[in-house]
């Protein structure tokens, strides 16, 4: 195309960036076994999936997450002395109410649910993405109808 000025003026082509839509996801299961990994890396990698960040489709404002069954809680690896050292705490919002215990006297679930919770970004989703979340102390779990996809995590010695 020529203006009045003899000047070239060229068509550009504009691509919209995509943003995923509530009713685009679809929600995977995933098997995690928590005897295979340490609790952070066990931890890490359920927060990327109840985020959804391994998806093409991944928006920040949306839930795109997926579903995660962790089994094995009862069997967790920690390294060093985080057994003993770790302590978490709460407090009561009453005088003199703190209250503190070890990784050891913890039972495992609470255990894995705090490590994956605080994996999370700490925003409106963060809830939603919580309840996805399903953690078994033993090897049993009632989401086989469901035929969640078994990731096998093994960390190289």
């Amino acid at each position: 195309m020529k203006n009045t000025t003899n000047q070239t003026i060229r068509k550009v082509s504009i691509k919209k960036t995509y943003s995923a839509k509530p009713a685009d996801v679809v929600r995977v299961w995933y098997q995690m076994d928590a005897s295979d990994i340490s609790l952070g890396r066990l931890a890490t990698k359920a927060a990327s999936l109840l985020i959804g960040k391994g998806k093409p489709i991944f928006t920040n404002h949306i839930d795109c997450g997926d579903f995660v069954i962790i089994t094995n809680a009862d069997n967790l690896k920690v390294t060093g002395n985080k057994a003993t050292d770790k302590m978490y705490h709460r407090h009561s919002s009453h005088p003199s109410g703190l209250h503190s215990r070890s990784l050891q006297e913890m039972p495992s679930v609470e255990v894995v649910k705090q490590a994956v919770s605080g994996m999370l970004p700490d925003n409106k989703l963060k809830a939603n993405r919580l309840i996805r979340l399903r953690i078994y102390a033993g090897n049993d779990h009632p989401h086989n109808p469901q035929k969640p996809i078994t990731l096998t995590l093994k960390e190289k010695m």
